[in-house]
């Protein structure tokens, strides 16, 4: 089933302070879409929230709701609720009536009012809660309050600055699927603030990521991991290893002294391009039998598999596998053709890929203190 354009963006743009905060962007969300905003501090992605909330208007651009401009409509006048990371919950309320208070603003009736209220607590799954002082709760059970509260009054859209910022790590995997699961049941349209890309990849239906004011890529999870459109894109999202390449032909390149087949199609010959290959899609083997070869700098145990920095002719790679290899040992890579993801060369090209500082840091934070004088 075709989705509806909910929200267009058009065009917009906002200075805030003298600073450019958004770049004539232009964006659409589809009705009961899960989309999130990602990007670092100060890309602009909560400045789009609030555009779309109606605490701030644009500069230039206009803002549609169902096709119509809400440029000029206050905040109260909109369908939208906003969730903070500071849940903003009335301590001298308890959970059910933190929950009804929107609706007595909307003057419904007392059964109405107590209908909604079991329903939301039920929906978040605090039915024995109801008389509780939220003074008392977890950051987790105030969370599913004040999602409950903003869904109560059937918002068409709900938007979320980095909700989950203040739980520990454990909860907040656990609210991620938890919201997933509301936001599904609800049908409303959720547009979703972080910074935390596997927040994004694991939640969303559409990530939209930002940078400087401006939108760097629009797609599905796996689109934005696995089809990075440029340099930016590709380090944000997940750990990766850009090299600088040159397009032999279609499905042939050349990068770290060697040619590779791969998938990609469409450059001009002997263009030069940007290479991705994640650390996780590289085969260690012995060195006589790899494409490349690389000695081992450093070698962390992460759990599930083992991080290596590789040196490979002074480029350093990060390496994600599950064999062990000790610091100083030569191996060799095999990188499949389905691996490598060619992208055009952009203003980000160079600024990402190799793990130089990674390295450094590591040896920093692994030397003792001295002291003043030694």
């Amino acid at each position: 089933m075709k989705q509806n354009r909910l929200i267009d963006l058009r065009n917009i743009s906002v200075r805030l302070g003298g600073t450019q905060v958004l770049r004539d962007m232009s964006l659409y969300i589809r009705d009961k879409e899960f989309i999130t905003l990602l990007g670092p501090s100060g890309c602009g992605k909560t400045t789009t929230l609030r555009l779309i909330a109606g605490f701030l208007q644009p500069d230039a651009g206009d803002i549609l709701f169902n096709g119509k401009s809400v440029k000029s409509m206050p905040a109260h006048k909109r369908q939208v609720c906003t969730i903070f990371q500071r849940y903003a919950l009335f301590p001298h309320l308890n959970v059910a009536d933190n929950i009804a208070f929107g609706l007595r603003l909307q003057k419904k009736s007392k059964a109405e009012i107590a209908k909604t209220v079991d329903e939301m607590l039920s929906l978040v799954n605090l039915k024995s809660f109801a008389d509780r002082a939220v003074a008392s709760l977890s950051g987790g059970q105030q969370q599913r309050v004040a999602i409950a509260r903003a869904l109560a009054v059937k918002p068409q859209v709900l938007l979320l600055d980095e909700p989950l910022g203040a739980l520990d790590l454990k909860l907040r995997k656990d609210m991620q699927l938890e919201l997933k699961k509301i936001q599904r049941r609800m049908g409303v349209t959720f547009v979703y603030v972080t910074h935390d890309q596997e927040e994004a990849l694991s939640m969303s239906d559409t990530v939209v990521v930002m940078d400087g004011g401006k939108i760097q890529q629009i797609g599905t999870p796996i689109d934005i991991y696995n089809e990075p459109k440029n340099a930016f894109v590709a380090d944000f999202i997940g750990e990766s290893n850009i090299v600088d390449g040159a397009m032999l032909s279609d499905c042939r390149v050349r990068f770290s002294g060697q040619e590779f087949v791969c998938l990609d199609k469409g450059f001009a010959k002997d263009e030069s391009v940007d290479v991705v290959v994640r650390p996780e899609d590289v085969v260690v083997v012995a060195p006589e039998k790899g494409m490349l070869r690389g000695k081992v700098t450093t070698n962390t145990f992460k759990g599930v598999h083992f991080e290596m920095i590789v040196d490979i002719g002074g480029f350093l790679w990060m390496i994600q596998t599950t064999d062990y290899h000790p610091v100083g040992a030569v191996i060799g890579l095999v990188t499949p053709p389905d691996a490598i993801h060619v992208m055009k060369k952009s203003e980000y090209s160079g600024m990402f890929g190799d793990y130089t500082c990674f390295t450094e840091e590591y040896y920093e934070l692994s030397e003792p203190e001295k002291e003043d004088g030694q």
